[in-house]
């Protein structure tokens, strides 16, 4: 759950200098390399052939930033529901050396959805996506998608397959967790990372991974899912 401004970047360095010494430790410098390029037996190109047009269901478009123009739709789907936009990198939930105040000068140490044992998630172990808080443009809950929900994310030619974990402005899309933009080889680092364009995500409607947390069955349910995308769409 946070807010991008355009001023932030340059208060950011301010926010840094002024960390006390009691601080935590702060990581940066190269994130981990991604456990797998690729999850599933469905490919990018299968699932991209199927999101080519756009039915529009939300009643306007969004900002990928506060600073651009509105024109990203949710597209409708049979079983899911679409957008093609950038990546933002989400670092919030529990506080990790790569995830703090420290890092990111967003953070905030909650997510919308909790895991099993009613902690935040952790952004940097756990590939989720952030969805749009319900405004009278969209609101996700109406089209069958809740916390927990199966989303296939598409980069340059990977799938990566994460839940939704997270809510963001109503009025920006366009936001995945440190995880999920380092498994795509997208640059996770809060404040400098992500990717200006290129991204896919496709969220199946009506689905759940419980535990929210266990990724294991998020690729495993998704790969189902993709499945049946492919064969209805």
């Amino acid at each position: 759950m946070r807010k991008r401004f355009a001023f932030v970047l340059a208060a950011a360095g301010l926010l840094a200098g002024s960390v006390t010494a009691g601080a935590h430790a702060t990581t940066r410098g190269p994130a981990p390399a991604p456990a797998n390029t690729k999850e599933g037996t469905v490919t990018a190109a299968q699932l991209l052939a199927k999101v080519q047009g756009c039915s529009q269901i939300s009643s306007g478009k969004y900002r990928t930033d506060d600073e651009t123009s509105a024109n990203i739709p949710v597209c409708g789907a049979n079983g899911a529901v679409f957008w093609k936009a950038d990546m933002d990198i989400d670092c919030d939930g529990q506080v990790t050396s790569r995830c703090n105040e420290n890092t990111d000068p967003w953070f905030q140490d909650d997510t919308a959805f909790h895991q099993s044992d009613g902690k935040p998630l952790v952004a940097d172990k756990l590939p989720y996506v952030v969805v749009p808080s319900p405004s009278s443009t969209w609101d996700y809950t109406k089209s069958g998608i809740k916390g927990g929900g199966v989303v296939a994310v598409i980069y340059n030619n990977k799938v990566q397959y994460a839940v939704v974990g997270d809510t963001g402005p109503t009025k920006i899309i366009g936001e995945a967790s440190y995880a999920t933009a380092n498994a795509l080889g997208i640059d996770p680092d809060p404040e400098t990372g992500g990717a200006e364009s290129g991204v896919t995500y496709i969220v199946f409607k009506n689905s759940s991974v419980s535990p929210i947390e266990n990724h294991d069955k998020a690729v495993s349910v998704g790969d189902g899912l993709a499945k049946q995308f492919i064969q209805n769409n």
